[in-house]
């Protein structure tokens, strides 16, 4: 790759190599709580800097996405999460690279199209290729003024070591395997030296890994281009599915779907027991297989609405009235796992996966009922609506404090059974703590409970976490806990 450097590149390369110091600063000296938010500001205080009087493209779309990742970042200093938390940290660097691309294209390159994804991953290659070439520019630069012959004899040597590094690996394994007194020798080796940390050298690599990456491809973003992909993009896909066959298909699936419905309908909404069955075994004999199949019934859908060839006007109004049928054959099997959850859940409390699990049916809810529309609507776009869709629910569900829901639904179950799992409470994140603490200040003879509320106070008044890790929710457990008086 033929570049040119200027004094402004190495002005944003000195800037990224800062912001691979708070990336270092941000995830990997602590827990993440504030520092994940601080380090997004920086990001993209820097990234408008290098683009200020870039022309940015999809800016309607570009602007939520900004605001989810925003949102999402900040997630983790309002409240904790343990799944959120682990889930986010590859989240948002997905939705940092798709929001840095999507604005910086081609206007007339169509984001929703499966070609964008490509198109993200080739920007992706040309950011690591710009990277070698400008490392190979600084060696050129470097290179000015030294002696020729002694500039190849440095070149051969470094060149030796990094052959040699793979090689003495593979070796030096076999010999300390072979060897118990040379594998001794071998592992003394560091403490000879006293000077390799290998904490300091990892923290070094993660710095030189973020600098780089950052630089490449934003970078490699400032030239719009797109070549061949504009017109894979515009070409047609080729691959249509034949009517009757679709016909043939929706039929069969329908008959059984409908027949099934029929059959079961009052053993789906009975509100008692059927047979021998226990909660446990009536909730969960059903809810994950209905689940699925709806789930297969949306793929059917949107697999014809894709790929449906060009018919008349009669067979395509067939068409739509059987994937109308699939689509309420499926709101009937969504309506019935829904109702077995509930029923679970009044048997054995309410815990993060059930909860999840209600509230990616109410979103399924939402999308077969777009879906149905565009079955009689057809320029109307599937992808579009389904993206924008799932980004605001993940984005909501990490806003609501779904521990806050649990423990809530819990306490309120309680309160009329009289049943509770501390345990469960316990391996919540904060908002577990306060619901104990809550449980404390309306009943102080729950077996267990004094003596999970000492440890955790005990943990509240030795906490001494750094900046990294603020949290809001700890700080206002660890003040409630610090608080309590436990008899």
């Amino acid at each position: 790759m033929d570049m040119k450097i200027g004094k402004t590149d190495f002005i944003f390369f000195l800037l990224c190599l800062f912001l691979g110091f708070v990336a270092e600063e941000s995830f990997l000296r602590s827990e993440i709580g504030i520092s994940y938010f601080i380090f997004i500001a920086v990001f993209y205080s820097i990234f408008y800097w290098r683009y200020r009087g870039f022309s940015f493209t999809h800016q309607r779309l570009g602007y939520l996405v900004l605001i989810c990742i925003w949102l999402l970042s900040a997630s983790y200093f309002i409240h904790m999460n343990f799944f959120f938390y682990a889930l986010n940290i590859l989240a948002i660097p997905v939705l940092v690279i798709f929001h840095l691309v999507l604005i910086t294209s081609q206007k007339s390159l169509p984001w929703n199209k499966p070609v964008f994804v490509y198109y993200i991953f080739r920007r992706l290659i040309e950011s690591i290729k710009y990277n070698f070439s400008f490392l190979g520019s600084i060696v050129i630069f470097l290179k000015k003024g030294m002696d020729e012959s002694r500039y190849e004899v440095w070149k051969k040597v470094l060149t030796g070591v990094l052959i040699s590094i793979p090689v003495l690996f593979i070796v030096l394994q076999l010999l300390m395997s072979a060897d118990t007194q040379f594998e001794r020798l071998m592992g003394e080796i560091p403490q000879w030296f006293k000077v390799i940390d290998a904490e300091a050298v990892i923290r070094v690599l993660a710095v030189v890994f973020c600098t780089f990456s950052f630089f490449g491809l934003m970078q490699v973003l400032l030239k719009k281009h797109i070549n061949a992909i504009q017109q894979e993009a515009n070409d047609q896909s080729s691959f249509k599915i034949d009517a009757i066959i679709t016909i043939t298909v929706l039929v069969l699936i329908n008959a059984v779907y409908i027949l099934f419905t029929v059959v079961q309908f009052k053993y789906f909404f009975s509100s008692s027991l059927q047979g021998d069955f226990t909660y446990a075994e009536y909730a969960r004999k059903g809810f994950f297989e209905l689940l699925f199949v709806t789930l297969i019934n949306l793929s059917i859908i949107i697999f014809v609405l894709s790929f449906m060839e060009n018919v008349t006007n009669s067979i395509k109004r067939l068409i739509q009235s059987l994937l109308t049928i699939l689509v309420l054959s499926s709101a009937v099997m969504l309506s019935s796992a829904f109702l077995r959850l509930s029923m679970y859940e009044e048997a054995y409390g309410f815990s993060f996966i059930r909860v999840m699990a209600h509230s990616f049916m109410l979103f399924l809810v939402v999308i077969f009922a777009y879906t149905l529309i565009k079955i009689w609507m057809e320029r109307l776009s599937l992808f579009h609506f389904y993206f924008i869709s799932s980004l605001l629910y993940y984005t909501s569900i990490n806003l609501i404090d779904i521990e806050q829901i649990i423990v809530s639904k819990n306490i309120e179950r309680y309160e009329m059974s009289g049943k509770i799992d501390l345990h469960y409470f316990n391996s919540l994140s904060h908002t577990g703590t306060l619901g104990l603490i809550n449980l404390y200040e309306k009943n102080k003879e729950i077996p267990g409970l004094k003596d999970m509320l000492r440890e955790k106070k005990r943990e509240a008044f030795n906490d001494n976490t750094p900046w990294q890790s603020y949290n809001l929710k700890r700080e206002r457990t660890n003040e409630r806990l610090k608080d309590l008086t436990i008899e």
